[in-house]
Parts: C-alpha cells; structure tokens; sequence
C-alpha cells in the first residue's frame, strides 16, 4: 500500500520509530517516475508486512525536497528510527529494487550480525558465538555469519570452521583472508593427525612441532617453529609454513602480542 504524504513528521518520522517507511520523491512531470512508482506499489503490496510506501510530490513540498537533499528525482530513501539507512536515485528495474531492499531493509538478524561483528572486533568470543550460531539456525547460509563463527572456531573446533568457510562461498572480498586462514589451520590440523603423509625432510620435526603448537594455542612456539622452517625449507609442504604464519597473523589480528612480536620477523625470513 501507498499513500501521499500529508504529515511527514507523523507519517515518516514518527512511524520510522515502528517500521521502515520506504518515501519515494517525485514529480508527475517526471518521466523515470512514472515508470518507478508501479514497481515500488507492487513491491510495497506485496511487502506490506515488513514497510510502507509513502510518495512525497516534491513540486508541492520543495521544503522537504530540500531538507532531505532531493537533487534529482525519483530520489527513494528508507527511514528507520528517525534516519534514512539507505538510498538511491533513479529508475531502477525490478529486480534492481529487491536486491537494494534485501540488503537495505532491517531486520533482527542484520542487528544480530552487528553485535556479533563488535563482539568479534572486541575479542567477546562468549557473547559473539551464541548471535553467530542464532543467524545460522534462523539462516544456514548466511556466509558473513559462517566466516564470522568460522574465524571464532578456527582453533578449538577447526573442522566445524572449515565446513562454515566452505558454505560461505560468497561472503564477499573482506572475508576471503579469514576464510584461507581457517583452511590453513583445518590443514595444519590433518598433517598432526596423519603425520606419516608428509614428505620425509630435515625440517619435518619443526614443522610438525609448529603445527602442534597451533593446536595448543601456543602461538610464540608456533610461529618462532614456522619461520624456521621457512629459512631452511620455505616450500615444504606446499609453503604452508608461510601460509600458517598469515593464518595466524590475520585471526589474532595486529594488536596480539605474538604477532607483534614475530611479524617482522616473518617479513625478514621471506628475503
């Protein structure tokens, strides 16, 4: 359902506070929002229990038009508690609107991954995983909630981890370091518990011993075991030890100690 706006502040403003209220700015003498207009009624029909359309005719309210910035029309922004959290200007097509309002529109799980993402930033493992593992039962495969619960397992529980970055194919560019990470250590992983499959080399024992030291979350022995390794035998077992010492770089993050300590150290062994 849409409607003409006749009171803003109660119609958009105040009922953001409830619901997104989608306000389409317009103009009857306007071509692209003539084309526009159908599709947002349509999709607002058949949306009608997740947000409200509101059309704003911004000859007849060039105040509004000017407050909310409207340089060009259709010009559609989506409000929630008082603020416009998304826009955009234009006709777009159909299926152009439902990718934008998939993404734009709130919801609990999108709130949910926020937290989980402060949580994840902050170091609050006990209150990300229960948001992350809430997503992923309401969502299977929502891939920033894998990655996220998959960099969080990546030690304790790495086969979990790796089936997680495995589903979240498409968690986008940002995530692709984390998600390599998390195969790294599933691997590292394998290679303790099947040792005999590695290639018999002088520097086998160190590598073995870093790997068990990811496990035991000994993250100095770790990385002191795997730069070794790289100095004497870089591409032993495929230059996984150069490979480890990024996994570990990238989930403990630049602020942990041992990667302080041993991030320079790494660069200088690769020259």
């Amino acid at each position: 359902m849409a409607y003409d706006v006749t009171d803003f502040q109660l119609e958009v403003i105040e009922a953001s506070q409830t619901r997104p209220i989608l306000v389409d700015f317009w103009a009857p003498w306007c071509g692209p929002c003539r084309v526009l207009g159908p599709v947002l009624e349509k999709l607002a029909d058949e949306q009608a229990d997740t947000w409200t359309l509101v059309k704003v005719n911004s000859d007849q309210n060039p105040e509004l038009s000017q407050r909310y910035h409207v340089r060009g029309i259709p010009a559609v922004k989506l409000f929630h508690h008082c603020e416009i959290i998304d826009e955009f200007t234009g006709a777009l097509p159909e299926y152009a609107i439902r990718q934008w309002l998939e993404k734009a529109l709130p919801s609990e799980n999108k709130a949910r991954l926020a937290q989980a993402k402060a949580a994840v930033e902050a170091g609050d493992v006990a209150t990300a995983e229960p948001l992350l593992r809430t997503i992923l039962a309401d969502e299977p495969t929502n891939p920033e909630a894998g990655v996220l619960l998959a960099q969080l397992l990546a030690f304790s529980q790495p086969e979990e981890a790796l089936t997680l970055v495995e589903a979240a194919a498409f968690a986008g560019p940002q995530y692709l370091q984390v998600q390599e990470a998390v195969r790294t250590l599933a691997h590292l992983q394998s290679v303790t518990t099947a040792p005999e499959a590695l290639p018999e080399d002088p520097v086998k024992p160190s590598y073995l011993q870093a790997a068990q030291a990811v496990l035991a979350r000994d993250f100095d022995g770790a990385l002191e075991g795997f730069i070794d390794v790289i100095q004497r035998n870089r591409y032993y077992d495929d230059d996984t030890s150069r490979k480890a010492c990024i996994a570990l770089f990238v989930l403990l993050g630049n602020e942990h100690p041992s990667v302080r300590t041993y991030r320079r150290r790494f660069d200088m062994a690769l020259y």
